[in-house]
């Protein structure tokens, strides 16, 4: 239980720097490197395989437990040598590394950005979303803009914090870094068209699995941050239990649904993504155009979910 205990104030302190600190420009994070493995392996793995879908499926189990599994060793080395410096510096280390697999910070400043960009024109607005999106923003309008960015911080409140704080909380650094290497994998790779569909399917799946339950508490405290921080939590749970099925992903819709209904809006829908158009459910009621204003909004639902979610995770560790 001291584990836990570690663990709990590792990922407390790494949480408290990453709200205040956010990813600063320039810093080795970890996620650079995880993601230079990943594109070696996919130049290695292309180049065998040839296009053979087989050895495509093959290449792709074999670079997702690499990149997880070597993650998760340099890890426990690092965390290795920084506990011969005694208990404060092991735990300065948990704690710089729990700060590395967090993304509050830089989340609410990227969507912010969209929201000042819109601002200064159409353009900027879609150039400042093409950051934060998978999906061709060339033709989007302003609401799509908005619509977009919305979607991607309520999703990103899961694989992005919530996710990060519980893996933090039951195996420490170690156990956290191995889902940031599957989510990195998964944001590189786990696309459905024809040059990622095989060699991604791996690491998608592997996220998947990894986000199915924190997927699922993110929405129920969503739900909760809503009557916290002034939007409607009745609906946010009204339209949850509805539409959270409504998503090619089996854990996006949780929190996206949860974001629709406390704000009365409604998300999804058909995008373009890499010129192909994907066909895509819609989550929540129309109740009202989306505007500007929700982005803001969304970051303080994003926050509080998130204080939601570090606080029951603490409150567990310091009980045991």
């Amino acid at each position: 239980m001291i584990l836990i205990r570690y663990n709990a104030i590792a990922m407390i302190a790494g949480l408290i720097l990453d709200l205040l600190i956010g990813d600063p420009q320039g810093w080795p994070h970890p996620v650079i490197w995880i993601g230079k493995w990943i594109s070696f392996c996919d130049k290695k793995i292309r180049a065998k395989a040839a296009g053979d879908s087989a050895k495509l499926r093959r290449g792709s189990v074999w670079m997702t437990a690499s990149t997880v599994l070597l993650s998760m060793a340099v890890t426990a080395a690092v965390l290795r040598a920084a506990a011969f410096g005694g208990t404060y510096v092991l735990l300065a280390a948990m704690t710089i590394i729990s700060w590395t697999c967090l993304a509050s910070k830089s989340l609410a400043k990227e969507a912010n950005g969209v929201q000042k960009a819109l601002e200064q024109s159409l353009e900027a607005g879609r150039k400042q979303v093409g950051r934060i999106v998978g999906r061709d923003t060339a033709s989007l309008s302003s609401e799509e803009i908005v619509a977009a960015t919305v979607e991607t911080v309520a999703e990103n409140t899961t694989d992005g914090i919530v996710s990060p704080l519980i893996y933090l909380f039951l195996g420490g650094p170690v156990l956290a870094m191995g889902f940031k290497a599957a989510s990195t994998l998964d944001s590189m790779e786990g696309y459905l068209d024809e040059k990622y569909r095989d060699i991604g399917w791996s690491g998608a799946k592997l996220d998947d699995l990894l986000n199915y339950v924190p997927a699922r508490i993110s929405g129920h405290l969503m739900c909760l941050a809503a009557f916290l921080t002034g939007t409607d939590g009745k609906n946010a749970y009204r339209i949850m239990k509805r539409d959270h099925a409504n998503h090619l992903s089996p854990n996006c819709a949780w929190t996206e649904s949860a974001a629709a209904g406390a704000l009365h809006v409604q998300l999804g829908g058909s995008h373009e993504y890499f010129g192909k158009v994907i066909e895509k459910p819609t989550i929540g009621d129309k109740d009202r155009g989306i505007e500007p204003g929700d982005i803001r909004k969304t970051n303080r639902l994003m926050y509080g979910t998130t204080f939601l979610a570090a606080g029951l995770l603490l409150l567990i560790g310091l009980t045991l």
